[in-house]
């Protein structure tokens, strides 16, 4: 009988090993990447980059659909279809988890970093630890950061070189509650027009300026319709490369371990990209007319000090003090 049974057992191991060795190879998976920028951004630069070599590193299990500009709708709708898992990824300002998860707003405070590498070590490391656990429960796997960079602002009214050169101009903002409360601290008159309407809102004189990031400013073209541009660098932004945990449960172990790698291999590429064409997108808003100023940071971080307290408020005290000992932590002499 002993006999018998071993001899079942191995023509049942030959059986399986063979169904195994021709079984047929697990169907491609597509996944949908969207994100607000423009396709000459280095932020779209930067989903080519990784939809390429997971394609690769997996052997081309893994593909990437790519939706540009908006396509599929507004940052806030996209962020929303990821965490239902309508879509698979987007590449989305940190702003709009705070609807999510209010503690992200303590990223959001005025004149808080010091650089671009003091923000980085504090939102790669202690920040990431603490604030991607809270992520992942309202459904995102934040797979890491992206750049955005220090926002700035512009105008048509005037060279802004003190605080009180913004009193009295009427200021575009994201519905972002953080920026508002920062434009108004410096007596600016806020308004949410949306981002697509921008352009035209400039043009026609509805809105006197806005705030962002210079990358933003240059490939969106609204230089073009600004005549001022003042380097406030008030607030820092970063791009979260977010993925729905829906999908992140269907990848295995290893295809999870490329997903990262690379999504933090092409963040790296944008950041440098972004930071080192700084200088050169200033120089080519110059050459097409526009009147750039540096202002003094230190009077415009004393006049927004209330919106530090505002935000400590709406966050918490504790979530506040957390967040502000890992910036002093990270802080170097």
């Amino acid at each position: 009988m002993k006999t018998i049974r071993s001899v079942f057992a191995a023509v049942f191991a030959a059986v399986f090993a063979l169904a195994a060795a021709t079984a047929a190879p697990a169907e491609p998976l597509t996944l949908t990447f969207v994100h607000a920028a423009a396709t000459a951004h280095p932020q779209h630069l930067a989903t080519l980059q990784f939809a390429k070599r997971v394609e690769e590193r997996t052997g081309g299990q893994i593909k990437t659909e790519i939706f540009p500009a908006g396509q599929l709708g507004s940052e806030n709708e996209m962020v929303q279809k990821v965490r239902l898992g309508a879509i698979d990824m987007s590449a989305s300002s940190l702003n709009y988890m705070i609807k999510y998860e209010k503690t992200f707003a303590v990223v959001v405070m005025p004149y808080l970093f010091d650089s671009y590498e003091h923000a980085h070590r504090v939102l790669d490391g202690p920040a990431m630890n603490w604030l991607a656990p809270l992520a992942e429960k309202q459904g995102f796997v934040i797979l890491s950061n992206w750049e955005w960079g220090f926002r700035n602002l512009t105008n048509n009214k005037r060279p802004v070189n003190r605080p009180e050169d913004v009193r009295g101009l009427k200021i575009r903002v994201p519905p972002v509650i953080e920026l508002e409360a920062t434009m108004q601290a410096l007596g600016a008159e806020v308004s949410k027009i949306g981002f697509k309407e921008l352009p035209k809102a400039l043009a026609d004189g509805l809105v006197d300026g806005q705030e962002n990031p210079l990358n933003v400013i240059y490939y969106n073209k609204l230089h073009e319709v600004q005549k001022h541009l003042a380097l406030t660098r008030h607030v820092y932004y970063n791009t979260l490369h977010l993925m729905s945990v829906k999908t992140w449960n269907r990848l295995t172990p290893a295809q999870q371990k490329i997903v990262r790698e690379e999504s933090k291999a092409a963040g790296d590429a944008m950041r440098k990209t972004i930071i080192a064409e700084e200088e050169t997108l200033i120089a080519r808003m110059i050459e097409a007319g526009v009147k750039v100023t540096r202002p003094d940071a230190r009077p415009f971080r004393a006049a927004v000090e209330p919106t530090h307290q505002e935000i400590r408020r709406f966050v918490g005290e504790e979530n506040a003090r957390k967040f502000l000992k890992m910036v002093d932590d990270e802080r170097q002499p």
